[in-house]
């Protein structure tokens, strides 16, 4: 029987509620499945710098590289706003990401069919199965560029700098290009070459790579036109590639057209099998410990999780079966609708376990 170590990254605000219920259901697709789970926790965000000082402590990157995979909840909280950039609850976010080598971001946008009424998009806009894989490069680029303050004319001024090198266009280029391949085999690279000189040589570099793809269909858009298209016509993209910070954005658009932010999952690769998933929505902190948080998407990473980290593809789909099925009848406030059975956050994870 195989076992996997996993860590727990609960974080802030929701992230203890929404991970376990992800926790419950992963244990009852083990059970299904016949493999088994060990769970370490460490910390991360807010609740390391109150415990630590640090928003990553060394011993929490220590426990996710002797792991097999690592589960996040969310981090951050207006109670931390107040600290320096380098001192604050995401600094160990994006501190986590490059310790681990977790270059390439993937974040599906996919509505069931029971939340077509929740999309802010028309039925006939949307489609009966809208489905696309946004590909976000997660280590390089703005996020990860060098910055600071300065005087300008006597005034407080900041900068922020974009620089892309070619193996890391590379890499993220190839991740997108294996997966329009196992898909649709179409791939939209999102840039804004018509000013940006990082995304002249990152249109350049996806270009070179596809000719190792040559079954797949390639096309460039900028990054404002694509934010148009997504909402005028999503049906017409499968596979998107983009930079850090497009990326960051696009996947949040994307996740509203499927209905709510709390049901977009994502999942953080490295070059080896280690993965980190998580929830794109935030912490939360306005409803933390209020019961009501919606844990689809967390519970959405775990399938994840077991298709691209731990190969229990099986698992993965009968999870995602299982949310499908339990959203027919039950909501959390987040997506509710008249008619439908209004649940709590640990209600819809002891339903889908039920459903699974």
């Amino acid at each position: 029987m195989a076992n996997y170590k996993i860590t727990l990254l609960k974080g802030d605000g929701i992230g203890p509620e929404i991970v376990n219920q992800a926790v419950k259901v992963l244990d009852k697709a083990a059970e299904k499945f016949g493999f088994g789970v060990e769970y370490d926790e460490a910390l991360l965000g807010g609740c390391a710098i109150d415990a630590t000082g640090v928003p990553l402590p060394d011993e929490t990157v220590a426990k996710c590289k002797a792991s097999d995979s690592v589960i996040l909840g969310a981090v951050g909280g207006p109670k931390w706003d107040t600290l320096p950039g380098n001192k604050r609850p995401e600094a160990g976010l994006l501190g986590i990401r490059g310790a681990l080598g977790l270059f390439a971001n993937l974040r599906p946008s996919v509505i069931f069919g029971p939340l077509k009424s929740a999309s802010p998009i028309k039925d006939d806009i949307i489609g009966d199965n809208m489905d696309i894989m946004i590909v976000r490069e997660l280590t390089g680029g703005i996020y990860f560029g060098e910055r600071g303050r300065k005087e300008v004319e006597g005034q407080p001024a900041a900068w922020d700098t974009e620089m892309y090198t070619v193996p890391e266009i590379e890499r993220i280029a190839r991740v997108a290009f294996d997966l329009a391949m196992k898909r649709n085999k179409k791939l939209t690279s999102v840039d804004k070459a018509n000013v940006l000189e990082s995304s002249r040589l990152w249109r350049e570099t996806v270009i070179n790579v596809s000719k190792d793809y040559p079954e797949v269909e390639l096309n460039h858009m900028y990054v404002d036109n694509c934010a148009m298209q997504l909402v005028r016509n999503p049906k017409q993209f499968d596979v998107i590639v983009t930079s850090n910070i497009f990326g960051d954005i696009l996947s949040d658009e994307a996740s509203m057209i499927a209905g709510s932010i709390g049901m977009l999952a994502s999942a953080s690769l490295s070059e080896g099998k280690l993965g980190l998933y998580e929830p794109i929505h935030g912490s939360a902190p306005d409803i933390a410990g209020l019961g009501i948080a919606n844990p689809l998407a967390t519970i959405l990473s775990v399938a994840m999780m077991l298709r691209y980290s731990l190969n229990q593809p099986k698992a993965a789909e009968a999870i995602e079966a299982a949310v499908a099925k339990t959203l027919e009848t039950n909501r959390t406030p987040d997506i509710y609708e008249d008619g439908m059975n209004k649940v709590s956050c640990e209600e819809m994870g002891d339903l889908v376990c039920a459903a699974l």
